[in-house]
């Protein structure tokens, strides 16, 4: 038995990342008419970018530690990771005919470490399911209910009435694969409460002499441990750029850092460019003889400190520190390095900031009723490692759910059984 397509309940997704498709599937499999538009000529552009480098899908720590990664946003974000953890989520992907394996950081991966087989075969299903896909359609906003859209061949309007509407438009990095954080002033005109776009997992400027960029631009920091002052020490490894750094090390600090900055004008962060090494016997190896040879020589000898962390230490010390023995060796452990301001938001990996959790009903918006948003839309982040992606994942799903209650409760499960 199937349903006729006149008399099925009508659902329009906005937005081809993973929470609008998501949204769209459990649309779909609740027994909506579904109907996606994107701005972009295909879907999931973003997703395929990210997964150039090894398409990180999940993480396989446990779950006290996964919803750490959530900071101050750990509580809101909770329900959408409990309803389609990551454990289900690798089944989720495997009845799409993908392996996938945890690496040695916890870190889980397609095998093929490919996203277009994943999103070739998820598209298909979608399909298969009775999904329309509507391309190079950008969303303006609403006029007299319905949803406007400029497309190649003009504007085009769509009925909305009677339908419920899922926006997973994404946040504002990456504008050129379609997030360009456009829909905001759409929301804010009807009411909702949207906190600014902020850069996440981002890098930041630490405005270099001519010097240091020109020698060291490019260069990699292994086995270092970075803190925010005042902060813990994180372990791993981050990159130097023209005008800063960035890297994974520095991205899982991002929000501290950014929160720091605006609220001061600049950060201090310290680095440990020894964190094998206790600050005994970096002291001791610091103090000992060391007859003609220089102490640039000397700290390479002894304790391997040349290239772009010997570079660093000339950079961010004055010479009388340098010279000191006791406050030379005290930096190797800690060296203060102020960061001016984040990189721009379209060089941003993700972006914070979105619809407050406050103007949403569960996933739907309190001043547009039967309109319902997901992904980064919403105000939260995380650092990459997985956890972004899981929560997209969690919230489109949570979007759907929310959508097919709200259109029972609107009549529409009343619907024609037919054969």
């Amino acid at each position: 038995m199937s349903q006729s397509t006149e008399t099925r309940p009508h659902a329009i997704v906005i937005g081809g990342g993973p929470a609008g498709l998501m949204a769209a599937e459990v649309l779909s499999a609740g027994g909506a008419r579904v109907d996606l538009y994107d701005a972009m000529p295909s879907v999931g552009r973003k997703f395929l970018l990210a997964g150039k480098g090894g398409m990180n899908i999940t993480h396989a720590e446990a779950h006290d530690a996964f919803m750490g990664r959530y900071g101050m946003r750990a509580e809101a974000v909770q329900p959408w990771v409990d309803a389609f953890p990551p454990a289900q989520l690798r089944e989720w992907i495997h009845g799409l005919g993908v392996d996938t394996f945890v690496g040695t950081s916890g870190r889980v991966f397609p095998t093929d470490m490919k996203a277009a087989p994943l999103l070739r075969a998820w598209l298909h299903r979608l399909r298969e399911a009775g999904v329309v896909f509507h391309m190079r359609h950008r969303w303006t906003g609403w006029r007299d209910g319905a949803l406007m859209f400029d497309t190649p061949d003009g504007a085009a309007t769509v009925a909305a009435t009677g339908a419920a509407t899922v926006l997973a438009l994404g946040g504002a990095s990456w504008a050129r694969l379609g997030s360009d954080g456009a829909w905001v002033p759409l929301l804010a005109a009807r009411g909702v409460d949207v906190a600014p776009l902020v850069p996440a997992n981002c890098g930041f400027d630490a405005d270099w002499s001519e010097h240091f960029a020109s020698r060291h631009a490019g260069a990699p920091l292994t086995t270092v441990a970075l803190a925010l002052k005042g902060g813990a020490f994180r372990k791993g490894q981050f990159v130097v750029t023209q005008t800063g750094i960035e890297g994974s090390l520095v991205y899982a600090l991002s929000p501290p850092i950014r929160d720091r900055i605006a609220q001061e004008g600049q950060a201090t962060v310290l680095l440990d460019l020894l964190p094998d090494h206790d600050p005994q016997r970096v002291l001791d190896e610091v103090m000992r003889p060391r007859g003609t040879r220089s102490m640039s020589s000397h700290l390479q000898s002894r304790l391997g400190i040349k290239g772009v962390k010997s570079g660093l230490l000339h950079e961010c010390l004055g010479k009388a520190d340098y010279a000191d023995p006791v406050k030379l060796a005290r930096a190797l452990k800690a060296l203060p390095l102020i960061l001016k301001r984040p990189r721009p938001i379209d060089e941003a990996i993700s972006s914070a900031g979105g619809v407050r959790f406050g103007a949403l009903d569960g996933a739907m918006l309190r001043a547009v009723p039967g309109v319902f948003v997901a992904g980064e839309m919403v105000d939260w982040e995380a650092p990459t490692g997985g956890y972004l992606l899981t929560a997209c994942f969690g919230s489109g799903r949570a979007a759907g759910h929310a959508a097919l209650n709200w259109l029972a409760r609107n009549g529409a499960a009343s619907i024609e059984i037919t054969p």
